[in-house]
């Protein structure tokens, strides 16, 4: 067992639908990220995760997700190893969520 549970861009699709509160994680490079991002998601590059995690709320549901899906695999594996209880991974990354013709947003600034 990993420890972590995949999440497809539907079902992620459905979460943002239904308001359901989650942290979206976009582990990408800055440059991939400059391309767009899914609403709602913080940029959090995979190689900060292991300083950055006492900034996330274990309690709620975390998504993360990268191009295809193997680097955020990686990310919520750590997670759900550090005592995150609901630690997802994006099936097919952002490429999948774009190919269901779901939106890519510009990221925010925060």
């Amino acid at each position: 067992m990993h420890g972590f549970q995949e999440i497809t861009a539907d079902q992620l699709n459905a979460l943002t639908e239904q308001g359901e509160a989650f942290t979206l994680i976009d582990v990408r490079s800055p440059g991939e990220v400059a391309r767009g991002v899914i609403a709602g998601a913080k940029h959090l590059p995979l190689h900060l995760l292991p300083m950055s995690m006492q900034q996330l709320d274990k309690s709620q549901p975390t998504v993360f997700y990268c191009l295809s899906g193997a680097r955020s695999a990686q990310a919520a594996a750590f997670a759900a190893a550090q005592g995150f209880g609901r630690a997802f991974n994006l099936r097919g990354g952002i490429s999948a969520w774009a190919s269901r013709g779901f939106p890519i947003v510009q990221l925010s600034s925060q």
